[in-house]
């Protein structure tokens, strides 16, 4: 059957009644957790299973953010804490070497810790570029602000996950580096001229363009489009997006509940459609808010379709390694570093 073109949140670590029936009814494409789903390993597990089942799709896509640093939706005492991506960009200013190896092996372990839940794909890497004076919602998030290195280490990131068969998503195209308000609470306005966006915030993404997914920016570039962010801005996404950086893999929104979005969900929804996002993404839980998401959605097709499908199945059979040994070599290179 055919799924919507939307990824939808779930309100608690348990599904109710409802939820059943919209995700039977409305058949969003995937799901994605956040900290109030999850409580112990075997609760998040019969969740991710409870998702698939309902909606009859065995292989159907869990999402999570677990970047380590402050983004980690799966934390402790079930889980171990990871570095922020800061830590690998110090590490490399060290030497690129370890920079990336910690990289990898971080990501390789965060993989790990997800596979065993069922949980198929994780919301990193990230390519974004602080500047001095953006506000802190990236901060210490980024790998570094010199587009080769981010690009670089976004790699690293992403073969460690791949490596444990984990589907990345490259995040925030084409950047919220710059952005001197959080997203998630007002609409942040970028005044830089393209030439020097293309020489930085975007050119760390255009070594990335072959990941199979991204998540886009809800920022205003004034250069490109000053009436619409990136999210709902079918000139950012056709000359930005696919254009100069070459991104040709599905696209999907940053949720569509933040606050920098404006209308309604049901217009948010249209908009982000229309700009030529592949999928809509969908965060808080909120069910008379999925129900307008679901009803604005189209089923996937065309080169949507194609693009989800081609997502999915680039996901990797997972590599045998030593989980024990991998964390004592990761605490190692950050300890000897000196970073934390």
């Amino acid at each position: 059957m055919p799924n919507r073109a939307f990824i939808t949140g779930v309100a608690g670590p348990e599904l109710t009644a409802a939820e059943r029936e919209f995700i039977r009814a409305e058949r969003p494409w995937g799901f994605i957790l956040f900290k109030r789903n999850v409580d112990t390993p075997a609760q998040v597990a019969r969740l991710v299973a409870e998702l698939r089942e309902n909606l009859g799709d065995p292989e159907a896509p869990v999402l999570i953010d677990q970047e380590g640093g402050r983004v980690q939706r799966l934390g402790p005492p079930h889980w171990p804490v990871y570095p922020p991506g800061a830590v690998f960009g110090s590490l490399y200013d060290r030497d690129p070497s370890l920079g990336l190896e910690a990289a990898r092996l971080s990501n390789r372990l965060i993989a790990a810790d997800l596979a065993e839940l069922g949980i198929s794909v994780d919301c990193l890497p990230l390519a974004d570029i602080p500047v001095p004076g953006a506000d802190n919602v990236i901060g210490n998030r980024a790998y570094g602000t010199e587009p080769g290195k981010v690009a670089a280490i976004a790699r690293a990131v992403t073969h460690g996950l791949e490596q444990g068969g984990i589907l990345p998503v490259l995040k925030h195209i084409p950047g919220h580096g710059r952005a001197t308000a959080d997203s998630h609470f007002r609409l942040p306005t970028v005044d830089t001229p393209r030439n020097e966006l293309e020489r930085t915030d975007f050119a760390a993404f255009v070594p990335l363009a072959d990941l199979p997914m991204a998540m886009t920016a809800h920022v205003v570039f004034s250069a490109l489009d000053p009436a619409q962010p990136a999210t709902t801005s079918a000139t950012i996404v056709e000359q930005v997006i696919r254009g100069c950086i070459g991104f040709q893999g599905l696209l999907m929104s940053d949720d569509v509940s933040m606050n920098a979005l404006a209308g309604s969900i049901a217009e948010r929804t249209q908009a982000i459609v229309a700009a030529g996002c592949d999928m809509v993404l969908h965060c808080n839980g909120k069910l008379d808010e999925m129900r307008e998401v679901a009803d604005q959605t189209p089923m996937l097709s065309g080169k949507a379709l194609e693009r989800a499908t081609r997502a999915l199945a680039s996901r990797k059979q997972p590599v045998p390694f030593d989980r024990k040994a991998a964390r004592a070599e990761l605490d190692a290179l950050v300890g000897r570093a000196g970073v934390a």
